[in-house]
This record gives structure tokens, C-alpha cells and sequence, in this order.
């Protein structure tokens, strides 16, 4: 049961700590979370909750094929 949440978790301590760094460093939330995501460390991981959480694709992992996909090529 408590997996089915975790994304209301993951952002419930957020406060728009990411948000802040992008807009300090001019860029949009989007622009900031695509060029970090691949940081090492907590900014990395706040980048690749933020692209989540915007249902995008993190740059350079590769995408999750289908079921039909797996087993037909």
C-alpha cells in the first residue's frame, strides 16, 4: 500500500527547493532539471524526481520497452 503513493511522498518535502536553484540560475524547473540530471549527489536526485514528476524522460536512460516488445523484438 505504501508504494502506491511515493510520488505524493517524494514531493510532499520538496518546499520548491529545485525550483529556486533553476530560477537562480535563470533557467526554467524544466531547462535546470534536464541539464542536472546526471549530477552526482542530492541535486542530481532532486533533477530526476523533478523530470518525473513533469512525465518526461531523463536524458540518456534508455526508455522501458513493452511487453510485446521483450518477447517479439
Amino acid at each position: 500500500m505504501a508504494k502506491k503513493h511515493w510520488m505524493k511522498a517524494a514531493f510532499a518535502n520538496s518546499h520548491g527547493q529545485f525550483s529556486a536553484k533553476a530560477e537562480h540560475a535563470g533557467m526554467s524547473t524544466r531547462e535546470y532539471a534536464r541539464k542536472e540530471a546526471h549530477a552526482p549527489g542530492r541535486l542530481g536526485r532532486q533533477a530526476r524526481l523533478a523530470l518525473v514528476g513533469m512525465k518526461e524522460d531523463i536524458p540518456g536512460k534508455p526508455k522501458a520497452r513493452s511487453r510485446m516488445e521483450r518477447r517479439y523484438g
